[in-house]
């Protein structure tokens, strides 16, 4: 299972992000808070997965220059 036509993360990637999500789901939808709170934890949650993005996406950059390098 990966998110788009390439794969971006690995198993373990893709298990974490689906957690953070359903965490933020659970926490808007169920839990009885502050709006605030419910906002804070949705922003961190975006922020890291966007994190998680972008370095997976500069790790794989990384290695196929390498690669190019090498050869």
């Amino acid at each position: 299972m990966s998110f788009g036509t390439s794969k971006v993360f690995g198993g373990i990637q893709e298990a974490f992000i689906l957690a953070l999500m359903l965490v933020s789901v659970f926490a808007v939808l169920y839990i009885n808070m502050s709006i605030m709170y419910k906002v804070s934890i949705v922003a961190i949650v975006f922020s890291m997965i966007f994190l998680m993005t972008i370095a997976s996406q500069i790790l794989r950059e990384q290695k196929e220059a390498r690669k190019q390098q090498q050869s």
